[in-house]
Formats: structure tokens, C-alpha cells, sequence
């Protein structure tokens, strides 16, 4: 399809086989998708890897989104560290704006740091992913902008640049201010976005707890380690916002992005974003496709004593699709040919995906599963050289 060599395969008949079981009860899921209801305010769930949307209630309303947007404060720190811009060790200072506006003069989230110091970049984005410090938040902006106002503006080009259409952003917390609003489908695609493009920092979403000038917090998140496959991501309270979540889970490689908001309670808010993602995963049952080192496809080899090298899993292959998925769904298998020998076993070469459609909903690495040493014929790379032109991969 596309780069150099790359070739792609259609694998149809082992997920035919796994999914002919299933499609006689097609229709349970879709019945009880129309009668769930959700006490939430405004609520959406979300297929973190297609995008697709399960459920949603008032989803494109603008709300004030209160902490939820340090989702985005925190991707654009992410952003400048992958373009080289910015690295983990630079140190910010905390201002005194931002410990009197953020710190403990203010009496919200914070990590209690004081003014005048200066904290690693890497240190301050911990503090914002896991207790939703304001603080760090401000310093981050200030550090990034030389103020919030000019961070403010870096935010709504960036949230335009990821898709963001209607979001805009007046600070860097989500402290009250009537210009600052998002909806909840924007808050499960930033969160989306965020999940594929930085999946090394989208951990910091899951650190337990935080300590800073002796001072231990708890990740705010009600979910960590309560439900099984929570990662994140980020609480919001507001008087105006009420209390609301952005939460996400994994389980067999099927990952969903919950929004909720407008709750009375943080027990409501727990309550409504677990039922949310517990829904969500009811409907779908997991497939079994391959087992750990089982060859899915082979992979032409050129200067090898072998004409083909078999690409394999690192881990047995369960895949959860709903109902109406397994009716469409397929596999395709994604990797480059031909391999230049020698070649060693374990080397990533490819992909699997999982299709609904033209939408990727899981993907597994494909790796090299033999060796396969080099032909020092120089008739024998001649005659390889033959069978790519002729044959492909």
C-alpha cells in the first residue's frame, strides 16, 4: 500500500471460524444499548482506537470541563517533548501567581510547592496527571508561555491542530472562567488522541500517589485500582461543572474512553463512570484469534537461505468485538517485504489489526519467528532478486 516494500494480507478464515458462534445473538446488545440511561449531565463512551461512540447524552453541549482540561494542558507539554522543544529535566519555577493562584494560599488541588522553586518539567506534569495540582499546572504554563494568557492561546491553536473544533481554553487549570469550555465528545478525543500519540507519558495518569515537600496525595482518579483495567485519566469539580470524570480501560486489547460531568457527589461520579465502561464492555465477548508464537502469516526473505520467514504473536491474541462488529469485522495482517536476511528471531516486522470496516479497533505486533541466515550465493541473491519481481513478497 504504501513505503517502501510494504505489502499487506488479508487473513478471512480464522476469524470467520471464531465468529460464526456468535452472530445468532446479534440483537441483545443492541437492545439494551437504547434503554441505558446515565444520571450524568452530559456522558459519552468511546472506542479509544476507532473512534467509534457507544453511547452518548448531550455530548456536544458546551461545559465548563474544570480539571478534565489539563488533558490538554498536559498534551501540549507532551508535544514540545516529542518535537525536541522541551525535555523532562528543564526545571520551572513556581511564580507567585502561580502559588497564590494554585498553591495552597488557594484552596484547591495542589502540590504545595512555594514560590521560588524550581521543579523538573517531568515532576510538575506528574503532579498534574495524577493529584491535578493547579500550581504545577500554572508553572508548566508559565515555563511553556512566560504566562497563562499566552499559554491560553498556544492551547486553542494546538486543540484545533488535534481536531478540537469547539473547545476554548482561557487557562492552563480549568479554574472558572466563562470563556473556557469544552464538550464531552472533545474531552474522549483529546483523551484519544492522547492515548495513541503519547503512550509513554499517558502513564503518568496512573501513578498512585505524589509527594512533594513531604507532603503524600492519592491519585484522584476513584477508578485506579478498582476497576479492573483502569489507567485514567482525570477528575473535574467545579460549582458550575459538578462533579465529573474522564476515565479509561483496557481489557484484551479493546480500550474505552468514558466521559461523564454534571454529577452531585464524587460516590455519584465513581458510581456513573463505572457503570459507563461496565456497560460499555458487556457488549462485547472476546475472540480468540492465535496463540502466543503461532504463525499468522510468512514474509518473503531476500539474500536467505529461506525463501520465507514466519511472522508470529508475542501473546495470545483475544480481541473483544461486539455483536454487531463480529458481522464485519476482519484481519489484517501489515508488514514489510521483503525481510533482508540474516534475519533474527523476535524483531518487530509488522502488525496485525483488527477491522470493523475500514476502522482499526485492536492491533498486536508481528514479529520475526525464526532465524534465517544469509546465502552466500551470489546465484542464490540473483535468483531472490528474480522471485521479489516476479512473485511480491
Amino acid at each position: 500500500m504504501a513505503g517502501k516494500g510494504e505489502r499487506m494480507r488479508t487473513i478471512l478464515g480464522r476469524l470467520f471460524v471464531a465468529l460464526v458462534a456468535f452472530l445468532a445473538t446479534g440483537l441483545a446488545a443492541r437492545g439494551e444499548a437504547a434503554t441505558y440511561q446515565t444520571k450524568a449531565r452530559n456522558a459519552i463512551l468511546m472506542d479509544a482506537e476507532s473512534g467509534a461512540v457507544f453511547f452518548e447524552k448531550k455530548a456536544d453541549d458546551l461545559i465548563p470541563p474544570a480539571s478534565m482540561s489539563k488533558i490538554v494542558t498536559l498534551m501540549l507539554a507532551f508535544d514540545l517533548i516529542r518535537k525536541g522543544r522541551l525535555h523532562e529535566d528543564d526545571e520551572f519555577e513556581i511564580s507567585t501567581f502561580a502559588w497564590r493562584h494554585g498553591g495552597a494560599p488557594s484552596g484547591g488541588s495542589t502540590m504545595f510547592a512555594k514560590p521560588g522553586e524550581r521543579i523538573r518539567l517531568g515532576t510538575l506534569m506528574e503532579a498534574v496527571a495524577s493529584i491535578s495540582a493547579n500550581d504545577a499546572a500554572i508553572a508548566i504554563a508559565e515555563g511553556i508561555a512566560g504566562s497563562e494568557e499566552a499559554f491560553a492561546e498556544m492551547l486553542n491553536k494546538f486543540a484545533r491542530k488535534i481536531g478540537l473544533v469547539k473547545s476554548h481554553f482561557a487557562n492552563s487549570t480549568g479554574l472558572p472562567d466563562p470563556k473556557h469550555r469544552m464538550t464531552a465528545r472533545e474531552l474522549a478525543e483529546a483523551t484519544r488522541y492522547m492515548v495513541r500519540n503519547f503512550p509513554r507519558l499517558y502513564k503518568l495518569f496512573a501513578v498512585r500517589e505524589f509527594t512533594w515537600n513531604k507532603i503524600k496525595q492519592h491519585n484522584r482518579n476513584p477508578l485506579l485500582g478498582k476497576f479492573p483495567g483502569a489507567d485514567g485519566v482525570k477528575t473535574g469539580y467545579t460549582k458550575a461543572a459538578g462533579y465529573s470524570l474522564v476515565a479509561s480501560a483496557v481489557r484484551n486489547g479493546r480500550r474505552l474512553i468514558a466521559v461523564v460531568t454534571g454529577l452531585k457527589s464524587k460516590r455519584e461520579r465513581a458510581e456513573e463512570a463505572r457503570k459507563l465502561l461496565d456497560w460499555g464492555f458487556r457488549q462485547f465477548r472476546p475472540v480468540r484469534l492465535y496463540r502466543k508464537g503461532e504463525e499468522v502469516t510468512r514474509a518473503r526473505v531476500w539474500g536467505g537461505d529461506k525463501d520465507f520467514v514466519p511472522l508470529v504473536v508475542d501473546q495470545d491474541i483475544v480481541v473483544l468485538l461486539s455483536d454487531a462488529e463480529r458481522k464485519r469485522a476482519k484481519l489484517e495482517a501489515r508488514y514489510f517485504a521483503p525481510q533482508m536476511a540474516p534475519v533474527r528471531p523476535g524483531r518487530k516486522v509488522g502488525v496485525l489489526e483488527v477491522l470493523v470496516g475500514t476502522r482499526t479497533v485492536a492491533r498486536f505486533p508481528l514479529l520475526t519467528g525464526a532465524a534465517v541466515s544469509e546465502d552466500a550465493s551470489m546465484w542464490g541473491r540473483a535468483l531472490d532478486t528474480v522471485k521479489v519481481w516476479v512473485f511480491g513478497s
